[in-house]
């Protein structure tokens, strides 16, 4: 038992997390995103911070974590870009494009993960697989915080049991940042530029898409993986992204059933108010 113990501790430590942080005048809450990060008990991380050229106090805040990241008990790898892009996703691409990891995860400012032990728990559990077919995706629940960081209530789209790409039919039924992705599919399948607000819906999808014509596993943690934020850029310009979203949809399951799911959207808010 000791030595089946002490391998899957070298399987588990053999698995490495890209964190990428994308900011951009994220002073006000960045803090807590990279106070989550280093709370991390796992030790085998990348943090690829991608800024992309901020003037408010975002850069004070990320070297102010650079320099105490020597002095945490579980020091990370970080790595800092500074450089202008053509937004968001255009960030994300960056971050795709570098990260060293096995599994590469969006957390970004204001986003923090649900407990310290939350990287050792995901690769304890990933290690049960072979290390030649690790899952292509592990997901998990998420809860929606304040601008304080305080708990609002859990996401009302709950994660499905089996996740497959027809579940995005739903809505966004996993949280961006509680969708990890192996590193070598990530890189190939960049997010889309022409996707202003919901190129993240389309980029899950065709993952998923992914995973099932090469036959690799989805894997379900059954856990919350994440505290999000919940004015992110999409919560701010709603309306354009449920037309944009609207447009996806028909692109990946056709237009009469992305209308009729739409039709229910709208029926369901309606419902609920």
């Amino acid at each position: 038992m000791g030595n089946c113990a002490l391998l899957l501790n070298l399987i588990v430590e053999m698995i490495k997390f890209t964190i990428a942080t994308v900011t951009y005048n994220a002073g006000a809450t960045i803090r807590r995103t990279l106070d989550s990060v280093a709370a991390q008990t796992y030790n085998a991380v990348e943090h690829l911070i991608i800024d992309g050229c901020s003037t408010d106090r975002t850069m004070a805040e990320i070297h102010h974590y650079v320099e105490h990241n020597t002095d945490v008990q579980h020091p990370h790898h970080i790595v800092l870009v500074r450089e202008p892009d053509n937004g968001l996703y255009d960030a994300m691409n960056k971050a795709l494009l570098q990260c060293k990891g096995d599994y590469i995860v969006f957390l970004n400012a204001g986003d923090k993960f649900h407990t310290d032990t939350q990287l050792a728990e995901i690769a304890a559990q990933i290690a049960t697989y072979n290390s030649s077919r690790l899952p292509a995706v592990v997901y998990g629940e998420t809860d929606l915080v304040d601008e304080a960081g305080q708990f609002l209530r859990h996401r009302r789209l709950e994660a499905p049991e089996r996740l497959t790409s027809k579940s995005f039919l739903s809505g966004m039924l996993v949280c961006h940042q509680s969708f990890y992705v192996r590193t070598d599919i990530a890189r190939a399948n960049l997010y889309n530029l022409k996707y202003r607000y919901s190129a993240d819906y389309d980029w899950c999808i065709r993952i998923l898409k992914v995973a099932e014509r090469r036959g690799i596993v989805i894997h379900n943690t059954h856990l919350i993986l994440t505290d999000y934020l919940s004015e992110g850029l999409t919560t701010r310009n709603h309306q354009r992204s449920l037309k944009e979203r609207l447009r996806l949809m028909a692109v990946h399951y056709g237009w009469l059933r992305a209308l009729a799911m739409h039709a229910w959207f709208v029926v369901r808010a309606v419902v609920k108010k």
